[in-house]
């Protein structure tokens, strides 16, 4: 059956994705004082970056609403797959659910499954590729469902961020119970637990937190070999490579995919912040 995939623009959707008429985004809004865009392909990282340093406040990001979701589900294609950005940083989920009966009440039934991802950037890139690779062996919508859903709750998000100040003023760092003190140059090593962040540990100087995080994941996940390792990193392609390489150093992996934040991403990971997940 024809299928279509619907990401709000939390996720990194690979190149040849982009131009595919089975893959839409959902663009959030960015704001950064005056400054508010939408996070969609006009996107510049280092213009954004530049006013989100100069700000003296807090940038905010706004969901998508559920009449976008409605719209991007009407289409001739028999299923639709909504992924979101979690439910615990962002309302996309509720739109998007919210999207689906609004359709569902001008159109008709439709087959539509929204997954919350509990993940944000490359771990909605995950799902992506998971509903992809269902779709490709033939799986039908409720195989696929179910899929899906057990590979979400197998996937681990991981990351270290060179600033965690828009997580923290945005409230999404309830479950760190302290900081470590910046000016110490100390880094925490971040997990996404069901879609809650938690500091897993902490390291002096950004390129020892990353081996720190290398070490976590190696010992946290099992059967490297059948897994794709992402890599999203904010505007440091050199620290995402040597990432690659602290990976590469400990496990073999399927596949290694690297790509660069888009717009809500790059807000929360900040200058220089990395993502990892499998």
């Amino acid at each position: 059956m024809s299928y279509k995939i619907v990401v709000d623009s939390c996720c990194e959707l690979p190149e040849n994705y982009k131009n595919d008429g089975r893959f839409q985004s959902v663009p959030l809004g960015l704001e950064v004082g005056d400054y508010v865009i939408q996070d969609d392909e006009g996107f510049n990282q280092k213009e954004f970056l530049q006013k989100v340093a100069d700000y003296p406040q807090c940038p905010k990001s706004s969901c998508p609403s559920p009449e976008k979701y409605r719209e991007a589900y009407h289409d001739e294609a028999e299923e639709v797959y909504a992924v979101t950005l979690s439910s615990h940083l962002s309302g996309s989920y509720n739109s998007a659910e919210l999207g689906r009966s609004l359709y569902e009440e001008k159109y008709g039934p439709k087959k539509i499954h929204v997954v919350d991802s509990e993940s944000a950037s490359c771990g909605e890139t995950q799902i992506v590729e998971k509903i992809v690779a269902c779709k490709e062996a033939g799986l039908g919508f409720e195989e696929t469902v179910k899929a899906v859903e057990t590979f979400k709750r197998q996937m681990r998000t991981y990351f270290v961020l060179d600033n965690l100040e828009t997580l923290r003023k945005n409230g999404r760092l309830s479950g760190v119970k302290a900081l470590v003190a910046t000016t110490l140059n100390i880094k925490p090593v971040m997990v996404g637990n069901w879609g809650v962040i938690e500091q897993k540990g902490q390291a002096i100087g950004i390129n020892k937190a990353l081996a720190k995080l290398a070490d976590f994941i190696v010992g946290d996940v099992e059967n490297p070999k059948e897994r794709t390792l992402m890599i999203t990193h904010c505007n440091c392609p050199e620290r995402a490579q040597y990432m690659r390489r602290l990976m590469e150093k400990r496990a073999s992996y399927r596949r290694v995919v690297i790509m660069d934040t888009a717009g809500v991403s790059s807000m929360y990971a900040n200058d220089g912040g990395v993502i990892v997940t499998l």
